[in-house]
Parts: C-alpha cells; structure tokens; sequence
C-alpha cells in the first residue's frame, strides 16, 4: 500500500485529528451495537500510548432538520467510548468556537476529546446548507486548523467527499490513514485485486441496477460469480423464463442479456428458487426448475441451488461476497444465505472477504463473524471499491 499509514508520521505531543465512524445504532440513547467503536480502538490506543493529543470527529446518521439534532448527539458515544478506553473522554457538544478551540488547546499527551456529530454543521440556523456533506471549503480549512496531523481511520465514509475527511486532509500539512482504514485496503486489495486463483464472487442483493459496477469489474478479475438474491430473477427474464411476481428490473433486461453474453460460462445462476404468494414470512413453496407460476415470487434459492453453488465454491482459493442470496430477515428466506455461509467458512487455506452491508450483517447476525479473513466495515466503500472506483477519502491521503 503507497499511502502513508500511522506507522509513518510522528505523533508524540502532537494535536492529531482522528476521523473515526461511531455512526452507532441508537435507540432512546441508547447504543445497542458497539462494534465501530471497538474498531477504533487499535488505532485509539496506539495514538494515546505514544503521546498524541487525540481529538475525534464522526458523523451520527442524516441531520435534515433542526429537530434531529437533540435525538443524534455524539455525548452516548462519549460516554461508552470512555468505558472502553477505561480513561477519560472530553465531550464538547459543538462543532466550532471558542469552547471546542479552548479544550483543545487543553489537551495533553494521551488526552482524548470528542467533538460533536459533524452533520450538525448540514443543519445551521435551520436551514439545510449540507456544509459537511458537501465538504464546504472554510469548513474544512477551519477543522484543518484545529489540528497539526490528520488520521482518517473511517472506511464507511471513505466513498464520500466530505469536509471531515477530504476537507481537512486537503488543508493539513501531514495525513495518514488510521489502522482500520489500512488493514480494509490490504485485505479489499488482496482479495479483489490480487487475488489467488480460482476466484469464486458471489453477488446477491435486490437489485441488478446496485451491482452494476461489481458485475462488470468482477468478471474482468473472477473466474466464476454466482448471482443470487432478487436480482437473479431479471437475469432469468432476459432467458425467456417465466419469473411469476419475483422482483424484475424491466429496464435492466437487455444489460443482463450483455452480461451474460460477456461472461461467457463464469455467471452462474441459480436452478430452483424459495417462494411465496407474497413478500411475507411464511413457509416456503419450493419450485423445481427456474421458471416460477404467476402466483409465486422467488424469495430465496432453493436446495439445487446450494448444492451447485456449493460444488463451485468447494475448490476457490479468494472468495469475495456482496449480497445475500435471499430475504435472510426472514425466518423461511434464510437457507440460502446461511448455507453460502457455512460454506465459505468451511473453505481450508482460503482468502474469504465479505464487501459489508447485508451480506456483513447476515454474516455476523447468523454467527460467522470469525469464519471469514475479512468482513468489511464500509457497506457504500467497499462496495465501489469492488467496482473498481476510487475512494475520495483514501485518494487525498498522501503518499509514502
């Protein structure tokens, strides 16, 4: 990796400034999933062990209006983060002025403070400007000047342009990415770019129209991908199968006609399908073959199914994962997705990713956390970088 990393700046009795993402879930204030904060704790600790003064910015969800402010205030993430640590965390419930500016210049080797959500700064005087989300130029200088090094240690927002990450580094002297951040790109690296053959993908999801990127640049590097999930169902329209009320993207027909013409043999699709009369939670009608009744849509991939896909994954050396193969929310939709699970973990030697996002959450919420080398912390980032896209919030971090 050419990007400077933590290991390549100085940071002893410097004021360094860390983008992290505690873009926690919260429900009554409360933080019911603490895992990014966890996450950060590698680079926390190293930044607190060698004499940084350590000064955190995060966003907290969308900031529309005046009135979402008093319910996505960063102070519960204080609090836990100050619990983890086992140290003091300064809390500044703002953005700018004298008050932040003062604490800062407080701070002592080791210290830690936390600003406020910087999508506060979208919302001012109640209008909607989007100052951090548009990355407002005099915001991010004025962060910039808050601090002497830049640390941006959040994958999630990696993919944005914005002043908390984009703005600052762009108007800072010195920038490195955090350890999370250098560990997401040697690993998406290792297993998108570099990868070791055979290279199975699989991509699942809803729609074909969310992974268009991925399907193109994937059949460039992948010597198989299994699709899977809703979008399967507008690539058996572009066969001439009857899909019955399965979801299908009308407009998306004859691009799945070119990929499939373009794959030459590597899409591999699946032969049964998991149905209901409805999108709802009920037992599953399993078809035979891929064409589907009028009455019936396609909910998850069904026994055949898994049995192929399992029979292309059993001898893949790098597997990368995006989508999950079925409704796994729902109780009789999640065979699919639990069954790629099981056998991508059960893969020996194997370099296994997972891009985020559902496939990340079903991943972790069906119990295979440790079964995979990576499961990404950037749904949106690791997504474009499977499509091969460049990551505004890593492009401007400078080089070794």
């Amino acid at each position: 990796m050419n990007k400077k990393t933590l290991n390549d700046v100085q940071v002893i009795n410097k004021t360094v400034l860390v983008r992290v993402d505690f873009n926690v879930p919260l429900v009554n204030g409360i933080i019911t999933d603490d895992n990014r904060i966890q996450a950060a704790l590698p680079t926390l600790n190293y930044l607190i062990n060698n004499g940084a003064k350590i000064v955190l910015l995060s966003h907290l969800s969308r900031i529309k209006e005046e009135a979402d402010k008093a319910k996505k205030s960063l102070a519960p993430v204080a609090k836990r983060l100050q619990e983890v640590l086992n140290r003091e965390v300064k809390f500044v419930p703002h953005t700018r002025g004298l008050e932040l500016e003062t604490a800062i210049k407080a701070l002592k080797p080791g210290e830690v403070l936390l600003m406020e959500n910087t999508r506060f700064e979208d919302v001012v005087n109640g209008e909607l400007v989007k100052n951090e989300s548009k990355n407002n130029d005099a915001l991010g200088k004025y962060w910039a000047s808050l601090g002497e090094i830049f640390v941006n240690d959040a994958f999630g927002t990696a993919h944005r342009a914005h002043a908390s990450n984009v703005g600052i580094a762009s108007n800072i002297k010195e920038n490195c990415v955090g350890f999370l951040v250098q560990k997401e790109l040697e690993m998406l690296s290792q297993g998108i770019d570099n990868p070791e053959h055979p290279f199975v993908a699989i991509i699942g999801g809803a729609k074909v129209s969310d992974k268009i990127g991925v399907i193109d640049n994937l059949l460039k590097k992948a010597d198989k991908i299994l699709i899977g999930g809703g979008m399967a169902y507008t690539f058996f329209a572009a066969m001439g199968h009857n899909i019955g009320k399965s979801l299908l993207e009308e407009d998306k027909i004859d691009l799945a006609k070119e990929y499939l013409e373009k794959a030459n043999g590597k899409i591999i699709l699946p032969i049964d399908s998991a149905t209901a009369e409805s999108f709802a939670d009920v037992k599953a009608i399993f078809t035979d073959g891929i064409d589907l009744p009028d009455n019936l849509m396609g909910l998850d991939i069904g026994s055949k199914s898994i049995k192929l896909f399992e029979d292309e994954l059993k001898d893949a050396k790098t597997v990368a994962w995006n989508g999950p193969m079925g409704v796994f929310e729902f109780e009789n939709f999640k065979t699919g997705t639990v069954a790629i699970c099981e056998a991508i973990a059960k893969l020996k030697d194997s370099f296994t990713l997972i891009g985020g996002g559902d496939s990340a959450a079903a991943a972790i919420q069906l119990g295979f956390k440790d079964k995979f080398t990576h499961i990404s912390t950037g749904g949106g980032a690791s997504l474009e970088y499977m499509e091969g896209k460049t990551l505004p919030g890593i492009e401007i971090i400078q080089t070794k």
